[in-house]
């Protein structure tokens, strides 16, 4: 099978900085597919300006592969769809979340392929018993087939410490094309920027942030590193974020202000307060004072309030809002009303609902 690439029109705008969100699963009271609002989600990130969605990530909840639920495809299909008929004008990169030992990371890369999405996003997590080379062995054949994001995830929900060698290999697989940073630590994120920069692909791999607690920091930050005797420098260019599935429009417009301010001199004190004010955000949704336990209930419960979703339901029925979670969100809406986008939701709701 011959290797699938990225576009020059999706790799370009990859390499410039969008916003992905990560998909939600949308499910009724009986804890089942809720086909009408999971493709009303789509829709809404459609149309929200972002540059793509990522589905069948953590976001999406890892059971939509159980053999009880079996969604995996069923939701990859549905996305792809939605976006197929928005056909937006702007480049817009459809991204499957792919897990598991080599073999199901390539069934899933299969599936993924059929279904026409771009690239995927390759899970480390619950691969503990696999050695880093073992790890790299598997990325280079899911990457001979189709185009790599890699996933650096915090080991509180799954993931693993891996080492700056590791990262350093990774960078040197053809056909990765981006790598999101999400473990929430600043000394792990540098050993990713790093590891980029010393490769001789470090202009063909874009950074993303997925760190939660430092967004827009991190969409500005520069990393700088002598290499040989001159500097070299990258950007974190955008963001693929369970974060950005709520108030994505307003997340769109974010990264717009932040790439014109990139080109500013120096970053004004005013972008370090809104910084805080997303993180805040986030801890709202995310809940990490409860290890992160209702961060998909979160996420649902904005989208619940926003009427997408009709409730904050998933596959596993332990997994709901932790005390005091609702009312952290209740605060974080008085607080940085200019950060949600209920309004642009209300507007499009309907329509976003209606069957087609």
């Amino acid at each position: 099978m011959a290797t699938v690439y990225l576009s020059d029109a999706l790799n370009a705008a990859l390499q410039d900085g969008l916003v992905i969100p990560a998909h939600p699963l949308a499910l009724d009271a009986n804890r089942k597919l809720d086909e009408r609002r999971q493709r009303a989600l789509t829709r809404y990130y459609v149309a929200s300006g972002a540059g793509g969605v990522a589905v069948g990530v953590h976001s999406t909840q890892f059971e939509i592969r159980d053999p009880e639920h079996d969604l995996y495809e069923t939701v990859l299909r549905m996305a792809a769809e939605e976006v197929d008929k928005a056909a937006p004008s702007r480049p817009f990169i459809k991204v499957a979340g792919v897990c598991g030992p080599a073999e199901q990371a390539l069934s899933e890369t299969a599936i993924a392929l059929k279904l026409g999405y771009d690239a995927v996003l390759l899970s480390m997590g619950g691969l503990g018993q696999l050695t880093e080379e073992a790890l790299l062995e598997r990325t280079r054949q899911v990457a001979a087939v189709m185009p790599v994001i890699g996933f650096y995830l915090q080991p509180s929900v799954g993931g693993r410490i891996f080492t700056y060698e590791f990262w350093r290999a990774f960078a040197d697989i053809p056909n990765v094309v981006a790598i999101k940073m999400a473990p929430f630590n600043r000394y792990q994120t540098l050993d990713v920027a790093r590891a980029v920069c010393h490769s001789e692909r470090k202009d063909e791999i874009a950074l993303y942030t997925g760190n939660d607690d430092n967004i827009v920091v991190d969409l500005f930050t520069t990393f700088r590193f002598t290499i040989d005797g001159r500097a070299v420098e990258k950007q974190v260019v955008g963001g693929l974020l369970g974060h950005w599935a709520v108030w994505t429009q307003k997340a769109v417009a974010l990264l717009e202000e932040i790439k014109t301010a990139r080109r500013e001199p120096s970053i004004a004190k005013e972008w370090l307060v809104r910084n805080i004010q997303v993180t805040d955000s986030n801890a709202a949704f995310f809940d990490p004072s409860h290890q992160f336990a209702g961060c998909i209930p979160g996420i649902h419960e904005v989208l619940r309030r926003q009427g997408l979703l009709e409730g904050t339901w998933c596959l596993n029925p332990h997994e709901e809002l932790s005390p005091g979670q609702s009312g952290e969100i209740d605060r974080v809406y008085a607080q940085y009303p200019d950060l949600n986008d209920d309004a642009f939701v209300a507007t499009h709701l309907e329509e976003w609902l209606q069957e087609r």
